[in-house]
């Protein structure tokens, strides 16, 4: 037979030589043809074959087997991919639901969750009454047509004030003569708690109706307060500070009530105060006591600050000083009261009084009995000791705007 090719087993004949230099001449590892020794190197493993069919099928054995665990590697990868991104997915929502509910707790606890403001929730706690049998059916119409009457003239019901506690303390103070060195009262200032439409929620309006019950007796005040002659009910507040949000007033704070408080059940404090008295052309000013400043978490400076105020301008050696200075608006976390003097004992201790909106006016009316021992005085009576939340904030009132400090 005709010679074979050693490469591919083609007859090739006499032209063999030809048929390898041309067909198979790269792999050819020396000249000269025939070399039955000739020997081909796998590039991938250095195995040595004699054969080039050998060897090709030999490297696609290689290359079969790379590509099947590169695809093998690739799924593994995908795999382990996918599964990251599916859990990274999981942790983001259950991040956004964990926030979600956080949000809304805040908001519930804020008063900000549409579920309806003060007119809502007067009507929801009668209805209450009435269905526990402690309200009569014609006492619940009778109160929601006085209420609504009300609220459509934006003035506070005073179903809720107790007036002549200070005058009370004046006269108290003049015949007591224990312990009390000197005492300073704000003028004029009418208590007022939260009432079955506010409760839980509306002490920040409440004090502000206090401060402003001795704004209106203080003839100082009679230009600022030109439109404003009546307390204000919760719901017309909240326009007031709505108001004073337009004019540009404490952007942030806006913001964070979402530029509405009417109909909701939202808590203010500090910032509100101070936006809307500026708005009236009320000159104030917000302190924070924003640490402790005495042993056992106590606020010595908060006291010091507070007997300056009242004390200044009104030195004389009377005991008992009705000053003409307004209460002060005192807030911590979760609630705020209204300070309507400061005691300085004979061994030199301090002691603020203070109108709590917390505190029902049957409590409050002991304190206009004549024959007052004093023990009634508890409810007022705070101590150092007693004051001990990590921060204080207070609005102190002081004076008239003119138009251009105003702005």
């Amino acid at each position: 037979g005709l010679p074979e090719c050693p490469f591919c087993g083609e007859a090739a004949g006499r032209e063999l030589e030809t048929h390898v230099r041309a067909r198979h001449g790269h792999l050819l590892g020396a000249p000269g043809i025939g070399n039955s020794e000739q020997l081909y190197e796998c590039p991938m493993c250095s195995l040595t074959c004699t054969n080039i069919q050998i060897l090709e099928e030999h490297v696609d054995l290689h290359l079969e087997e790379h590509s099947f665990s590169e695809g093998g590697n690739r799924r593994d990868l995908e795999l382990a991919q996918q599964l990251q991104m599916e859990e990274d997915k999981w942790q983001r929502s259950e991040e956004e639901k964990r926030e979600r509910e956080e949000f809304k707790k805040l908001q519930r606890q804020y008063g900000l969750d549409n579920s309806g403001g003060y007119k809502q929730q007067f009507l929801k706690n009668m209805e209450r009454e009435v269905d526990r049998g402690r309200m009569q059916p014609f006492e619940y119409h009778r109160r929601k047509a006085d209420m609504m009457e009300c609220l459509a003239f934006g003035i506070d019901d005073e179903k809720t004030k107790t007036s002549g506690v200070i005058e009370a303390l004046c006269k108290y103070y003049q015949n007591e003569n224990k312990d009390v060195r000197h005492v300073w009262l704000s003028a004029g200032v009418n208590h007022f708690h939260s009432s079955l439409g506010d409760r839980g929620w509306g002490c920040g309006y409440r004090n502000f109706q206090m401060l402003l019950s001795s704004l209106l007796q203080n003839s100082l005040y009679n230009d600022c307060l030109r439109d404003t002659t009546l307390i204000p009910s919760i719901p017309k507040i909240q326009s007031m500070i709505e108001d004073a949000w337009r004019e540009g007033f404490d952007p942030h704070g806006a913001s964070h009530f979402n530029n509405r408080l009417h109909g909701s059940k939202a808590w203010i404090g500090a910032c509100e105060i101070y936006s809307l008295l500026t708005s009236l052309r009320i000159k104030c000013q917000i302190i924070d006591f924003h640490k402790p400043t005495g042993p056992m978490s106590t606020h010595p400076r908060l006291f010091e600050w507070i007997l300056r105020y009242y004390s200044t301008d009104n030195e004389g050696g009377a005991k008992v000083v009705c000053t003409p200075k307004p209460p002060i608006y005192l807030q911590h976390q979760g609630h705020s009261r209204t300070v309507v003097g400061i005691e300085e004992k004979k061994n030199k201790t301090l002691c603020l009084l203070l109108f709590d909106p917390g505190c029902p006016s049957q409590e409050m009316q002991k304190l206009l009995k004549q024959n007052n021992d004093g023990s009634s005085l508890r409810l007022l009576r705070k101590y150092v000791g007693s004051l001990k939340e990590k921060q204080y904030q207070i609005v102190a009132v002081d004076g008239v705007l003119s138009l251009e400090e105003k702005a």
